[in-house]
């Protein structure tokens, strides 16, 4: 049982982090003006980090089946504990963000050359590997002076918090309304991939395009990149106040789907 919440927390812990460092790969491509290079890049890390978000569920599943016949076992503070874990992952890609977003600008280059990313991966080896610490960048306390700086897109950032706490609490809501209602529990962990799949639609359509288009205009103002750098740090901000959110939406979700499943048995 230990070891597995201990795969379960490094695992979220990877996903939120690599999700969230994306946007670090959003800049670099605007700095080096090879946005559409960029963007392929960001997509494909984001449609591995989403999908491996859903793997989770049969991992957390085997959690849920002892819990049924163990009531000593407290899932909710393990699932709270997961989401915390969350929390973790994005902090750490906030932790990262500088050097992550030179590291993109080599990631994106080497892309360019290439030309796929499983071509990156064969190039890539333990020589460049170890090369890679020369891009190393510790936070400055200035960053944090800039982000105090005006001129953020609130709407958006609202829109990242709160879908961000939609998809981290999503397969833990439903795996959870099977316990609230074990007369329906198929029918409820059936929900974790329509709940994690409604999550990513959530992402896809309100907030990926929205970040596009800024990341469009970025290429085309002198100072664009200082600016979208803001701006990316800020929705990493509200990515991590979105995980927090997920505690607070843990308990009402699993009713709401509970709820659900018994009207559709």
């Amino acid at each position: 049982m230990t070891v597995q919440i201990i795969i379960i927390i490094i695992l979220t812990i990877i996903i939120h982090a690599t999700e969230t460092l994306t946007y670090s790969i959003r800049l670099g491509g605007i700095r080096l003006k090879k946005i559409a290079v960029a963007l392929s890049l960001t997509g494909i890390v984001l449609l591995i980090a989403r999908t491996s978000n859903m793997f989770q569920a049969p991992v957390i599943g085997v959690i849920v089946d002892r819990a049924k016949v163990d009531p000593t076992i407290d899932v909710l503070a393990i699932f709270h504990l997961i989401l915390f874990s969350a929390s973790i992952g994005t902090l750490l890609a906030l932790f990262f963000y500088p050097t992550c977003s030179r590291l993109a600008m080599l990631m994106i280059e080497r892309l360019e050359i290439e030309g796929s990313a499983i071509a990156l991966m064969k190039t890539s080896n333990i020589y460049k590997l170890k090369r890679t610490s020369s891009y190393l960048r510790r936070p400055r306390f200035q960053m944090i002076h800039i982000l105090r700086v005006g001129g953020i897109p609130k709407r958006i950032m609202l829109i990242n918090m709160v879908v961000t706490a939609i998809y981290t609490t999503g397969v833990l809501s439903a795996l959870y309304a099977s316990i609230l209602n074990p007369a329906h529990s198929t029918t409820a962990n059936m929900a974790t991939g329509v709940v994690n799949g409604f999550a990513t639609i959530l992402l896809t359509l309100l907030l990926d395009p929205q970040i596009a288009f800024m990341t469009e205009r970025a290429l085309i103002k002198e100072n664009g990149a200082d600016e979208i750098a803001k701006t990316y740090g800020w929705l990493m901000i509200a990515r991590f106040f979105g995980t927090l959110l997920a505690h607070l939406l843990l308990l009402p979700s699993a009713w709401l789907i509970s709820w659900i499943s018994g009207i559709m048995g």
